[in-house]
């Protein structure tokens, strides 16, 4: 029995219930229980019992809790499972993101595995049907060393598992094969899977990482589970299941239905994948099945099965519209139309299954007729706020009545420093990592994690307090999220007719590899087309210096093309490196000018600074921690702090402000917020006021919300020292603003900021500590080029809980889009409805309101006053405005916690960066967030458009479409930090390219010695070095591994390379190696002065500038009889190969020879 068990041994209701249930006194309504209770009710039942258990709750939100309270309860063993409700796609060519619906099938597998201890799901989630048990198990397959199977018998299960097949995997539900190397991303692993045969026998089996593709931990079986609730074997199956149903359908609507139902097959036949198959649920099994099938000897619970009522009534009838809908288009018919249970039949599961009924109130009556009643006596107590004070007054009246009192406290540091803090005010309390065998009496324990709410049982003499934190989702951490840094990776996304940009000779188009025969052996070269037609041939072993080409161009733009030949490229990066050195030196005179400049050095962090962070309701990501650490060090310096904060948004940046900013405030100093609108004051005043809620901080906002008498007054205040933190748009710096002492000034959104205005604030206030935060992240290469001139802290991690946005592509279909908004409208939420066009927005929202005649609909674009805009937001956060049709002016927009439906039309002309930060506005709540991307068909699309919308329609987590968008988001924000000279610099010789430039000139600056670039080795030798297609099949995985090849610089990363080749893609054939083995000596040939290697007959030729008599003769003493020198206008060294020789064997015995004479004269030196 675990502890939280224990604690209800003496409660006679608690006896009751559990005698009802070993009696079978049940169906039984139990009442009087809050939430929490409810969860811990259910987990004591579970646990002296030994049974598991099902919990109907009314939404997903509380559904979640449920469960995260459960797991909270129980540190270790089996955990409470978050079931979630799906979304059903009856349109087959629409795109969609499945998040959920992996959810659903890791959840299922959990149950078939015995591997939980209570679901957790909505009603709307319970009556949703699945595929049977018996079907999940199935197509789950169990591999192991003992298993016996071929590639293309996985292949074929990986397919009838409902995977889909990419050239590396990324995501779950993705397969890859290469040779007899299989990696898949099953929905219930954290992260993928590889498999390695050898023949039909099973070799190894390891999980590895995404980010770097290499095997991680070894593992004794793997299981290949469905990656889709709705699978068939394969297409033929599908085609002949509906082939079959096509002569069933007849009546009304069925001319239309066959139009579509015969469009798919032509589709099949074409041998296209449907994109959505979920209208073909009923063909794809016998039998459909709920949760409640694959948990039939489970305890059934109802929480508040008034509001599971209200909640399934109200799912079932926008289900049904939704349907109706689908069957007046003819997309659905009689036959194609079982998706949910009815409430009539989900009341005969609960009959079926002795429904328990927890309530809250007591009703008059539950659904259906109960055999046993009882009335718990448990108060609900509000979540602990952090502040210590509040809780000793809570604890002492408890203690004094000898109760027992539990305290969760947050993480573990708090729950640690928490302890300590009773004990110094001798209240008796014990720190426990992990729950008791049993809670002492009359002593606080003291336990990191949070409960949804705090409950006292008076009677049983126990109280819980807990500590107010955002709830974890129940979904296991899946892979790190994906980090800016992992967005440029150029030559990954390479394909035909893109610009590269080659580091000797400049911008041209990239026209694929080549494979081209010299001196009867087969070397593969890239081909780069410049101006006037003219082509380089590149040898893949020089492909180091090529990068694509990636700036912050617009579609309408071409780039001019280089010169082969000319020296306009040479001139052109010597003009952005000469500006590149002056922006340097700018810079470092103004940091060097700043360190020598007399500021105020803060305190320390005092208890009360870390009572405050121990109030942010979320945990904190390393990021943010890391950035914390860094603002407060600059602040503890005895100069001013420069610092900007980069990150995207919803990252954390504010609360790492608000920490500095209470830094600030703690050492009796002011601070002051400055922003770019009224309303981003405004909803940055209201976070203070939330924040530092229960702190003695008096805290105001200056802007057009306050009266002309309200802000002389605030102005008098200021400069009184009255007011500690002060929020405001450029009116904070005007003249009549005086402060009495200012210590920090944070300025967000700085892009926003003209030039001008930053200016001005340094004037005004040289030797204040400032911080800058800007919404668009930085590239970690700009990062590291400016290190040493700016202080930069960058946030690349996405906070854990977000839930993922729903993303849809399809069609604008004024039908399906009414349905969106009017299913988010009836939810109680608001939706963004993005038209680009100010002079037909007032069109497109009376079109809107003919659709939804009861929708309230705003309208806001950048050609409206910023009164206006503020009004109209103002309306938004209020609930006074239902839909708002607006431009792309949202992404600069406020935080609408309710709006989560986001629709845009002609996605297609929208940058996958803009994309990216639109989508970021919704979803920013427990609520789900959909977004609608749409685009007119009838439009003839131009090749970037359509590359644009496949890259939409990846756009998930792990599509190419978000690494695309990250890159360009890094661009954007790269220009905006330079400003705008720098900017058309990066534009004409490419991203790569002008960091490279960048990190050279403040170097120099620096009086840093510049690294020392040997003169690259060009080596044109008879010997195979090549990858074989039949090794690595997919061009983009050729390129970037003959890009890590080229870029091989000593042996460990040589066996670095190989290891990971033999990893992913098995053992290197001879061609691989000998690439490798041409890497390292082209770059031990260079750093000995050798610029050219070649080879005539039997001879190896060594071209060097000078010839060096020393190396000559250290070859002349190994190689007796091989060796010739010759001194003519282009000097070499030549090589004879010895009988039987290969030119690398050769090559190798002559770098050998070299390499120990040097080691052995560098050891007589120490000697010496």
């Amino acid at each position: 029995m675990s502890c939280y068990s224990k604690l209800l041994k003496n409660c006679t209701q608690y006896n009751d219930v559990l005698r009802y249930i070993e009696s079978g006194l049940c169906p039984a309504g139990i009442t009087g229980l809050p939430p929490t209770p409810k969860a811990h009710l259910v987990h004591s039942l579970c646990d002296e019992l030994s049974r598991r258990a099902v919990v109907v709750l009314p939404d997903e939100n509380t559904a979640r809790k449920f469960a995260s309270d459960i797991n909270e309860l129980l540190p270790t063993g089996k955990k409470a499972v978050f079931y979630p409700a799906r979304d059903f796609i009856f349109n087959t060519s629409q795109g969609q993101s499945r998040e959920y619906e992996q959810l659903r099938i890791k959840a299922l597998c959990s149950i078939l595995n015995n591997d939980y201890s209570v679901i957790a799901c909505s009603v709307e989630a319970a009556m949703q049907f699945t595929l049977p048990p018996e079907e999940l198990k199935k197509r789950t397959f169990r591999i192991d060393y003992n298993t016996e199977i071929t590639t293309e018998q996985l292949v074929q299960l990986l397919i009838s598992a409902g995977f889909k097949r990419a050239d590396s995997v990324e995501g779950v539900g993705q397969f890859a094969v290469r040779g007899g190397i299989a990696d898949f991303f099953p929905p219930d692993s954290a992260q993928p899977v590889r498999i390695e045969l050898w023949g039909d026998n099973v070799d190894t089996i390891s999980l590895f990482d995404i980010s770097t593709q290499r095997r991680t931990d070894s593992l004794d079986f793997c299981e290949i589970t469905p990656s889709t609730e709705i699978v068939f074997d394969n297409d033929e199956a599908l085609k002949e299941k509906i082939t079959s149903y096509i002569s069933t359908v007849s009546g009304k609507g069925s001319k239309k239905a066959k139009e579509l139902l015969n469009k798919d097959l032509e589709l099949l036949g074409a041998g296209v994948k449907l994109q959505s198959v979920d209208k073909y649920l009923s063909l794809a099994y016998d039998r459909l099945a709920t949760v409640f099938d694959y948990c039939e000897n489970d305890l059934l619970f109802v929480c508040e099965s008034s509001s599971v009522k209200e909640k399934a009534t109200a799912a079932t009838k926008l289900f049904n519209q939704e349907i109706k809908a689908q069957f007046e288009n003819g997309v659905l018919f009689k036959g194609l139309d079982s998706f949910t249970l009815s409430f009539p039949q989900l009341l005969t599961v609960y009959e079926k299954k002795k429904a328990i009924y927890l309530d809250n109130f007591a009703r008059g009556s539950f659904d259906t007729p109960v055999r046993s009643l009882t009335t718990f006596s448990v108060q609900q107590t509000p979540v602990w706020n952090g502040s210590l004070e509040v809780l000793m007054d809570d604890l002492r009246p408890a203690l004094s009545k000898n109760e027992t009192c539990i305290v969760f406290s947050g993480t573990e540091k708090s729950a640690k420093a928490l302890a300590e803090a009773l004990e110094t005010e001798d209240i008796r309390a014990i720190y426990c990592p992990i729950p008791p065998a049993e809670f002492p009496k009359n002593t606080v324990t003291v336990l990191s994690g949070s409960l949804t709410s705090g409950f006292t049982y008076p009677n049983e003499k126990f109280t819980v307090i807990s500590y107010g934190k955002g709830f974890k989702a129940t979904s296991q951490k899946r892979r790190k999220n994906y980090k800016a840094a992992d967005a440029i990776q150029s030559l990954e996304e390479l394909s035909k007719g893109d610009y590269v940009v080659h580091s000797v000779h400049g911008i041209g188009i990239f026209e694929g590899i080549k494979k081209l025969e010299v001196s009867g052996v087969t070397k593969d070269f890239i081909m780069i087309r410049y101006a006037k037609g003219d082509a380089l041939y590149v040898p893949v072993t020089q492909l180091d210096l090529v990068s694509k080409y990636i700036g912050p161009k617009d579609d309408t733009k071409t780039l001019k093309l280089s010169r082969l030949g000319g020296n306009d490229w040479e001139k052109l990066k010597a003009r952005v490196k000469t500006s590149a050195k002056s922006m340097a030196k700018e810079l470092i005179q103004l940091y060097s000018k700043r360190l020598k400049m007399p500021g105020y050095s803060f305190s320390p962090d005092i208890d009360m600074q870390s009572d405050f962070e121990r109030r942010f309701e979320y945990e904190e990501t390393e990021d943010q921690l890391r950035s914390i650490n860094e603002i407060k060090k600059d602040m503890e310096k005895p100069h001013p702090m420069d610092r900007l904060l980069c990150g995207d948004v919803g990252f954390g940046k504010t609360e790492v402000a608000l920490r500095a900013a209470f830094k600030c405030i703690a050492d009796g100093k002011q601070c002051a917020i400055l922003v770019p609108t009224t309303i981003l004051a405004l909803q940055h005043y209201n976070t203070i006021v939330r924040r530092f809620e229960g702190f003695p901080i008096e805290a105001q906002m200056l802007s057009r919300f306050r009266t002309p008498k309200e802000q002389t007054q605030i102005k008098k205040a200021l400069k009184r020292g009255a007011i500690d933190i002060i929020v405001g748009t450029h009116s904070l710096i005007s003249k009549d603003v005086q402060f009495k002492d200012l210590g920090l000034i944070i300025v967000d959104e700085e892009q926003r900021f003209g030039v001008g205005q930053k200016e001005k604030l340094k004037e005004l206030y040289p030797t204040v500590d400032c911080l800058t935060l800007s919404a668009t992240p930085i590239p970690r290469t700009m990062n590291m080029a400016m290190s040493g001139i700016r202080d930069m802290s960058v946030i690349e991690e996405a906070p854990q809980d977000r839930s993922p946005v729903q993303t849809y592509v399809l069609e604008h279909d004024w039908g399906v889009i009414a349905e969106a908004m009017s299913k988010e409208i009836r939810r109680g939420g608001q939706v963004y409805y993005l038209h680009n066009k100010v002079d037909s927005i007032e069109r497109t929202a009376s079109m809107i309101h003919e659709l939804l005649p009861d929708a309230i609909i705003g309208i806001a674009h950048g050609k409206m006053s910023e009164d206006e805009l503020s009004d109209v937001w103002r309306r938004l956060l209020e609930g006074e405005i239902d839909i708002l049709v607006c431009t792309t002016i949202i992404e600069t927009g406020v935080d609408v916690p309710n709006a989560n439906t986001l629709i845009i039309e002609n996605a297609n002309n929208l940058g996958l960066a803009q994309l990216h930060q639109i989508r970021g506005r919704v979803g920013r709540s427990s609520r789900r967030g959909f977004a609608y991307l749409t685009f007119n068909r009838n439009k003839e699309l131009s090749e970037i458009a359509s590359k644009r919308l496949t890259a939409i329609r990846e756009y998930t987590e792990f599509g190419s479409g978000f690494k695309i968008a990250m890159r360009d988001l890094e661009i954007r924000g790269a220009g905006n930090l330079l400003g705008s000279e720098q900017h058309g610099h990066m534009e004409a010789v490419g991203y790569d390219m002008y960091m490279k430039l960048l990190s050279e000139a403040v170097i120099e600056e620096k009086g840093e010695a510049p690294k020392t670039i040997s003169k690259e080795c060009l080596i044109d030798i008879r010997i195979d070095a090549h990858i074989p297609e039949n090794y690595i099949e997919s061009l983009p995985q050729r390129l970037s591994i003959y890009k890590r090849i080229a870029d091989i610089r000593n042996d460990e990363d040589a066996s670095d390379v190989l290891d990971e080749l033999i990893d992913r893609f098995g053992d290197p054939p001879a061609g691989v190696e000998g690439l490798i083995k041409v890497a390292l000596l082209r770059n031990t040939a260079a750093n000995l002065g050798i610029y050219e290697i070649g080879q005539n007959n039997n001879s190896l030729l060594l071209y060097v500038e000078e010839i060096d008599m020393s190396l000559v003769a250290i070859l002349v003493k190994g190689m007796r009889g091989r060796i010739l020198v010759s001194k003519g206008p282009k000097p070499y060294i030549t090589l004879k190969k010895s009988t039987g020789q290969s030119p690398l064997d050769t090559l190798e015995e002559a770098f050998g020879l070299i390499k120990n004479a040097q080691s052995c004269t560098e050891e007589n030196k120490n000697e010496v």
